[in-house]
């Protein structure tokens, strides 16, 4: 089935040659907006450079700058006999009290969630320590792959205390997690949240569509309901490529 081609006067793409900025990045900007903002769907073709630069009125380089900064950033691909291709755009997710689940479907992005392991387990001393509980004391492991247009975005990993919720594997593989815990009547209030990174294992890998040693970023969170208890203890990897934490900084 033929992939759809970009027409650059929908797209409303053009440069300012007025302006300080070079032209190559302003293109490239426009471009990266349309695909954040869906109007350059993942598998979109761009077309070719030339009639490109011809319609904007710009240099075959220039064009090829621009793309090439996409191609770089992981949102297009140069496949041969076919083109520069739409792949996807970068998640960005704000730190706040949402679910990855939520903010996919916010940004348009079709969540899908395969359940990878669902069952009642003795907590482990890190687990008892973030939930508040005794250790070995039992507690329900959610693990879950997190895909997004087809492909796959996370690893999560989740520990609640067992008995708090129905956690059926069809009910997680349908929906996100905290709005499982809101439609029980539980109310979120606050998390304890620590974000890093560290390299792909083999098998995280394998199941992220990564090569080894590609670079993830993890987050742990512990969150607490409204009388203060704690509901979920969380630990995520999420691809680099594909994933970016954004944080608004205030001054004191």
């Amino acid at each position: 089935m033929p992939k759809p081609v970009a027409d650059p006067a929908a797209l409303e793409l053009g440069v300012d040659r007025s302006s300080p900025v070079p032209l190559y990045y302003q293109l490239s900007q426009q471009l990266e907006a349309a695909i954040e903002q869906g109007r350059l769907a993942p598998g979109s073709l761009l077309g070719n450079e030339i009639e490109l630069a011809a319609r904007l009125g710009l240099s075959r380089p220039t064009v090829r700058q621009a793309i090439q900064s996409l191609v770089d950033k992981g949102l297009m691909v140069r496949r041969r006999g076919v083109g520069t291709q739409v792949v996807h755009s970068q998640v960005k997710r704000p730190l706040e009290l949402s679910s990855l689940y939520d903010d996919l479907e916010a940004a348009g992005q079709r969540p899908a969630t395969r359940v990878l392991c669902n069952r009642v387990e003795p907590a482990t001393a890190r687990v008892a320590a973030a939930l508040g509980v005794p250790e070995g004391t039992d507690v329900h492991l959610v693990e879950r792959l997190r895909s997004a247009h087809d492909e796959p975005m996370a690893l999560l990993r989740n520990h609640v205390p067992a008995g708090l919720v129905d956690l059926g594997t069809e009910r997680l593989e349908a929906t996100g997690l905290y709005r499982i815990m809101r439609a029980a009547g539980i109310t979120l209030h606050s998390a304890r949240q620590n974000v890093g990174a560290r390299l792909a294992t083999a098998e995280e890998a394998v199941q992220l569509a990564e090569p080894e040693g590609a670079p993830l970023l993890t987050m742990e969170r512990t969150t607490y309901d409204d009388t203060g208890r704690a509901v979920e203890f969380a630990s995520h990897v999420y691809r680099a490529s594909r994933y970016a934490f954004d944080f608004q900084l205030l001054v004191r």
